[in-house]
């Protein structure tokens, strides 16, 4: 019953340790340093599961990428000289894919001023958008006072249409101005969306802004735009922290109420189209190229060179440019296969789970190398079901977090253990040594001390001297009194050798009624002292027995000292026994320490 009530106090205790552990870290959660130092290690780790992950995903084979690339900007400036190209290049362009058919034609471009010096471009451009509606532009917010650029008044038509629900104002959502297409072509299209981008703390881009908000309106994201149209939806809905576009297509919002990205792959994932080659398609009127790369297909258009610098840093990749993050929150949409964050409750409790199993596994478990093993295997398998969950279901599971209070419980529990154990240890040490009646040591721990003190003496020329008593006629007293009351006079004459003698002093039950003292750093002349005190203060002493009765009793004693009696233990217990004996010869109740 004692074996199992200590077992429950222990397991309490180690239950104490996990959830004081979790108040320790609520508790520094408060601080912005600890926040972003989690954080930021949180974020790589879901940047190495989504690179890990990305290879074994399908982007969307109707998306096409009709890319800026290096090759195209060079032929553009062997070709033209300059660069933006015309206008009138990119109305051909739309002109020209429009005959194959595609299902939409999404600009990562900004057609932002009217050129002055080319209106029939501006023109051009403007007639190819009236003519297709299946052709997206974009346009971005940002925060920009009206000293700078007069915020804009944005037409009704380029509005979301929210069936019901709302966002909270946050600096990922709320915007105070506006960099708008040129007025002609807003003219003649509601097919604007918005293209920016925000980079988490570590410059690395992981959630795109479904949503905007300027000057109370809420206004679609490009892709959002693109992903409507092609599911042909005119309205969404905002609940339960989702945007609902119909019954199979949602988006997820995190805290910051964007969406987390589920990746595809590095750059190229998606089939480049290089604009060089519709260009000179185009020139050759060359339809059967179009219609093989373009037909029924989504084409977003935008930039890849790295010198036009549309260039983001992304989980999968550090180089991607502006068009596949944009194409990957398209497919994203099409695939519902956005990443959904776990909660805070959730990450808790996959904690406190993960500290009592390995807790659990430390404390049933011996073996220093299998409780390091048990460690390991738990967080191995912990990264493997994170992995399968962010693979299977989309969910984001943290892991620095029950990965710091697993190992911290582990070390804390694992060092309470082994000092519980020390302390174990030194129990049943100090029960093994010391006399159970006499409460002093025993003559095991008396034979250790005279090693102990005597290899002190060779290397270090410490001196000691050892006492050796006997209870006088302590037979006959038993023969008297009782044995009950001879163990009282033991314990009492115990008691007067621990009071007169030193802490650095070792008292201990030689056997029988005979007792020693080995006393460190004291030379004969001080034992002697020491001794003579001894035996005066059992002889004025009254020695209370089982009975109640009141007796005197005395001692005599032997006195050694280490080198001149004796320079190992046997010689120096050998000679304090002699002078034990001399005293006992001689009339007992007295120190001999000379034979």
């Amino acid at each position: 019953m004692q074996e199992k009530n200590k077992n429950r106090l222990t397991y309490a205790l180690y239950a104490f340790i996990v959830f004081a552990l979790f108040g320790l870290l609520v508790w520094l959660g408060h601080f912005s340093v600890f926040q972003d130092f989690i954080t930021k290690i949180e974020q790589s780790s879901f940047d190495l599961r989504q690179t890990i992950l990305s290879k074994y995903k399908t982007p969307n084979k109707d998306i096409i990428i009709l890319s800026v690339d290096d090759a195209t900007y060079e032929y553009i400036m062997d070709k033209y000289g300059y660069w933006p190209i015309s206008r009138k290049i990119w109305a051909d362009t739309i002109n020209f894919i429009e005959k194959a058919q595609p299902k939409s034609i999404v600009m990562d471009l900004l057609f932002i001023k009217a050129n002055l010096n080319d209106v029939s471009s501006d023109n051009a451009l403007v007639s190819a958008i009236k003519d297709n509606n299946n052709v997206f532009l974009s346009m971005n917010f940002d925060n920009y006072s009206d000293e700078i650029r007069k915020s804009p008044v944005i037409d009704e038509k380029f509005k979301l249409n929210i069936k019901e629900g709302f966002l909270e104002d946050n600096p990922f959502v709320s915007f105070i101005n506006a960099r708008l297409v040129m007025p002609e072509l807003m003219n003649e299209t509601k097919n604007i969306g918005v293209i920016n981008v925000t980079r988490d703390k570590d410059g690395i881009i992981r959630n795109v802004t479904p949503i905007f908000k300027y000057k109370d309106d809420y206004y679609p994201n490009l892709s959002l735009l693109a992903a409507m149209n092609y599911l042909n939806i005119d309205s969404i809905s905002i609940a339960n922290n989702k945007i609902i576009l119909d019954k199979n297509h949602t988006i997820p919002l995190d805290k910051s109420q964007r969406a987390i990205l589920n990746w595809y792959g590095k750059s190229n994932t998606y089939k480049h189209i290089p604009l060089w080659e519709v260009i000179k398609a185009q020139k050759e009127n060359n339809t059967d190229f179009i219609n093989k790369n373009f037909k029924n297909k989504v084409i977003y258009v935008g930039t890849t060179t790295t010198s036009l610098s549309d260039i983001k840093s992304v989980p999968v990749e550090s180089n991607m440019s502006g068009v596949e993050l944009h194409t990957t929150f398209f497919n994203n949409i099409l695939d519902n296969n956005f990443i959904k964050k776990s909660t805070l409750k959730v990450d808790f409790a996959i904690s406190i789970i993960l500290c009592l199993i390995v807790g659990y596994l430390v404390l049933k478990t011996e073996n220093v190398a299998k409780t390091f093993l048990f460690l390991f295997s738990t967080l191995v398998l912990y990264s493997v079901f994170s992995l399968l969950l962010m693979q299977i279901f989309n969910i984001w599971v943290t892991i620095v977090f029950p990965f710091i209070t697993t190992i911290t419980t582990f070390i804390l529990i694992y060092c309470e253990k082994y000092l519980l154990k020390s302390k174990d240890y030194e129990q049943t040490y100090k029960l093994a040594v010391t006399d159970g009646l006499t409460q002093i040591y025993n003559h095991r721990y008396f034979q250790e001390q005279m090693i102990v003190n005597i290899n002190n003496f060779k290397r270090y020329g410490q001196v000691f001297s050892i006492i050796i008593m006997d209870i006088d006629f302590f037979k006959k007293f038993n023969d008297t009194y009782g044995h009950q009351s001879g163990d009282c006079v033991l314990k009492q004459v115990a008691a007067i050798l621990k009071k007169n003698s030193r802490t650095s002093d070792v008292v201990c039950r030689y056997g029988g009624e005979e007792m020693t003292i080995i006393l460190t750093n004291t030379n004969k002349k001080d034992a002697q002292i020491t001794a003579n005190k001894i035996c005066q203060a059992v002889r004025n002493n009254k020695f209370t027995l089982a009975n109640g009765e009141k007796v005197n009793v005395t001692i005599s004693v032997g006195v050694a000292t280490a080198g001149e009696n004796g320079i190992t233990p046997q010689e120096i217990i050998e000679y304090s026994d002699k002078c034990l004996y001399k005293a006992k010869e001689t009339g007992r109740n007295k120190v001999v320490a000379e034979i």
